[in-house]
Protein backbone atom coordinates (compact mmCIF):
# COMPACT_ATOMS: atom_id res chain seq x y z
CA UNK A 1 0.00 0.00 0.00
CA UNK A 2 2.10 2.95 -1.47
CA UNK A 3 1.28 6.73 0.47
CA UNK A 4 1.09 9.38 -2.62
CA UNK A 5 0.76 12.53 -0.54
CA UNK A 6 -0.29 14.44 2.55
CA UNK A 7 -3.02 16.76 2.59
CA UNK A 8 -3.13 20.31 4.32
CA UNK A 9 -6.57 19.16 6.12
CA UNK A 10 -8.87 16.01 5.92
CA UNK A 11 -11.22 17.57 3.23
CA UNK A 12 -8.68 17.71 0.98
CA UNK A 13 -7.34 14.62 1.14
CA UNK A 14 -11.11 12.97 1.28
CA UNK A 15 -11.60 14.84 -2.41
CA UNK A 16 -8.10 13.88 -3.65
CA UNK A 17 -9.13 10.14 -2.52
CA UNK A 18 -12.69 10.53 -3.72
CA UNK A 19 -11.08 11.44 -7.25
CA UNK A 20 -9.04 8.40 -7.18
CA UNK A 21 -12.00 6.12 -6.02
CA UNK A 22 -14.01 8.03 -9.32
CA UNK A 23 -11.26 6.68 -11.72
CA UNK A 24 -10.93 3.34 -10.57
CA UNK A 25 -8.01 3.32 -8.23
CA UNK A 26 -8.72 2.42 -4.39
CA UNK A 27 -7.58 5.14 -2.27
CA UNK A 28 -7.77 5.58 1.51
CA UNK A 29 -7.21 8.51 3.70
CA UNK A 30 -5.01 7.20 6.46
CA UNK A 31 -4.28 9.86 9.99
CA UNK A 32 -7.33 11.81 9.54
CA UNK A 33 -8.14 11.63 13.35
CA UNK A 34 -4.50 12.98 14.30
CA UNK A 35 -5.37 16.86 13.87
CA UNK A 36 -6.33 16.61 17.96
CA UNK A 37 -2.64 15.99 18.72
CA UNK A 38 -0.94 18.33 16.91
CA UNK A 39 1.42 19.76 19.31
CA UNK A 40 2.19 16.58 21.36
CA UNK A 41 3.45 15.39 17.83
CA UNK A 42 5.14 17.64 15.21
CA UNK A 43 2.40 18.79 13.16
CA UNK A 44 3.94 17.60 10.09
CA UNK A 45 3.26 14.16 11.67
CA UNK A 46 -0.65 14.95 11.84
CA UNK A 47 -1.37 15.86 8.54
CA UNK A 48 -3.89 13.19 6.51
CA UNK A 49 -2.04 11.22 3.90
CA UNK A 50 -3.88 9.39 0.85
CA UNK A 51 -3.04 6.23 0.15
CA UNK A 52 -3.40 3.05 -2.71
CA UNK A 53 -3.93 -0.07 -2.32
CA UNK A 54 -2.72 -1.10 -5.14
CA UNK A 55 1.03 -0.05 -6.25
CA UNK A 56 0.83 -1.12 -9.69
CA UNK A 57 -1.43 2.08 -10.02
CA UNK A 58 0.81 4.05 -8.50
CA UNK A 59 2.15 6.21 -11.40
CA UNK A 60 -1.46 6.55 -12.83
CA UNK A 61 -2.80 7.67 -9.15
CA UNK A 62 0.48 10.34 -9.21
CA UNK A 63 -0.31 12.01 -12.80
CA UNK A 64 -4.06 12.26 -11.50
CA UNK A 65 -3.11 13.65 -8.18
CA UNK A 66 -0.91 16.40 -9.90
CA UNK A 67 -3.86 17.34 -12.08
CA UNK A 68 -5.93 17.63 -9.46
CA UNK A 69 -3.64 19.68 -7.25
CA UNK A 70 -2.14 21.77 -10.52
CA UNK A 71 -5.54 23.30 -11.65
CA UNK A 72 -4.38 25.47 -14.96
CA UNK A 73 -4.79 29.19 -13.84
CA UNK A 74 -6.42 31.56 -16.77
CA UNK A 75 -6.77 35.20 -16.92
CA UNK A 76 -9.58 36.35 -19.37
CA UNK A 77 -11.64 39.49 -20.27
CA UNK A 78 -15.53 39.33 -19.69
CA UNK A 79 -17.41 41.51 -22.52
CA UNK A 80 -18.68 42.92 -19.34
CA UNK A 81 -15.14 44.45 -18.29
CA UNK A 82 -14.72 42.14 -16.12
CA UNK A 83 -11.23 40.70 -15.77
CA UNK A 84 -11.73 37.03 -14.52
CA UNK A 85 -8.76 35.32 -12.84
CA UNK A 86 -8.27 31.70 -11.30
CA UNK A 87 -9.54 28.67 -12.43
CA UNK A 88 -13.03 30.44 -13.48
CA UNK A 89 -15.08 29.46 -16.28
CA UNK A 90 -17.98 32.05 -15.46
CA UNK A 91 -17.78 35.52 -15.16
CA UNK A 92 -18.74 36.57 -11.49
CA UNK A 93 -20.25 39.83 -12.39
CA UNK A 94 -22.65 39.02 -15.07
CA UNK A 95 -22.51 34.71 -15.51
CA UNK A 96 -20.82 34.65 -19.04
CA UNK A 97 -19.58 31.53 -19.24
CA UNK A 98 -15.19 32.07 -20.72
CA UNK A 99 -14.79 32.39 -24.87
CA UNK A 100 -13.42 28.98 -25.91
Amino acid sequence: MPKLTQAPNVVIATLWADALKVEGIVASVQRQYLSGVAGELPPDQCLPEVWIQDAAQEARARELLHHLQYVPQRRWQCACGELVEGGFEQCWACGTWMPG
